[in-house]
């Protein structure tokens, strides 16, 4: 038995595909996004220091109910690139790099291989439209303590940014971030494929409650690997910036790593996890029910 049949299926396809699933399961799961970012940047010296829920209700009361939603512009314009790309990329290395065996099956190896370069070449072109993001989710804190907001909307912040820090510093923060990336695509994009296979193994059929199941355990296996990179991810990203667009907190990625753990302990490292995972394995739910569905409707293979 050999692989799927890709006939149909180009990279254009795939990449639009991919984008639009990607913004639906962003809509439907980012209040939790926004929750775990401000978890993330919270430090110990912090005096408004609150666990998930008083964040939430926090957010809420705060900044009202459209305050769970600071941020979506840029998280969905995000996806459309790196979204768009990662998947397109694992595809790409999947069939016609590292190939499938002859009967159809994906080798273990091979999956981590290509998860882990898809999402590193993903995040690393969408890290301006990330940088955005964290930015713009953390402002909401700013308003809440009386203080006027740094950005009126998406391409404001995108204008402030560059003008601060130059082009160069738009890529602020890429590293720990394609080191996420590379790692949640591990739990993302690879566990998806290895947990579709081995069901499909045990006799379920190629539909929905496949597709759930796998996402399900993907989203466990992301959130895992991805939380402690995430952290140091978020708070490089949200330090404040010098006259010279440098960073006045850390000066590298080591640097956050090693403050972070001395300031906050090693288990800092996973805050926002459980936000994190709760997002995560509904993310995936979302994102690869609608990416199947949508593939079947247009008459092309599942992934």
């Amino acid at each position: 038995m050999g692989g799927p049949d890709k006939s149909g299926l180009t990279f254009a396809t795939t990449y639009v595909l991919s984008a639009t699933s990607a913004c639906i399961a962003e809509t439907v799961t980012f209040p939790l996004d926004i929750i775990k970012t401000r978890l993330q940047v919270q430090t110990a010296a912090d005096a408004t220091k609150r666990g998930i829920f008083q964040t939430a209700a926090g957010i809420v009361k705060e900044e009202g109910v459209l305050g769970l939603y600071g941020g979506l512009g840029p998280a969905c314009l995000r996806h459309v690139v790196y979204s768009g790309s990662r998947v397109m990329v694992y595809e790409a290395l999947r069939e016609n790099v590292f190939k499938r065996n002859e009967d159809g099956s994906f080798p273990l190896w091979k999956g981590l291989l290509a998860g882990m370069s898809a999402g590193a070449i993903g995040q690393f072109i969408a890290n301006p439209t990330d940088l955005v993001k964290v930015q713009m989710q953390t402002d909401g804190k700013r308003v809440a303590q009386g203080l006027a907001p740094k950005y009126t909307g998406t391409m404001h912040a995108f204008r402030s940014l560059y003008s601060q820090a130059g082009l160069a510093g738009m890529w602020r923060g890429w590293a720990p971030s394609c080191q996420r990336a590379a790692l949640v695509q591990i739990g993302d994009l690879t566990s998806y494929d290895y947990f579709k296979q081995t069901i499909l193994s045990w006799g379920f059929e190629d539909g929905p409650t496949c597709h759930a199941m796998a996402s399900a355990g993907a989203g466990l296996v992301a959130a895992t690997l991805g939380t402690p990179a995430d952290v140091i991810k978020t708070r490089v990203m949200n330090q404040p910036l010098d006259a010279h667009g440098k960073g006045t907190l850390y000066s590298s990625t080591f640097d956050c790593l090693k403050k972070t753990i001395a300031q906050d302990g090693a288990l800092s490292l996973y805050k926002g996890f459980i936000p994190g995972w709760l997002r995560m394995a509904p993310w995936s739910l979302c994102f690869f029910l609608s990416f199947e569905q949508l593939r079947k409707a247009l008459g092309l293979s599942s992934f």
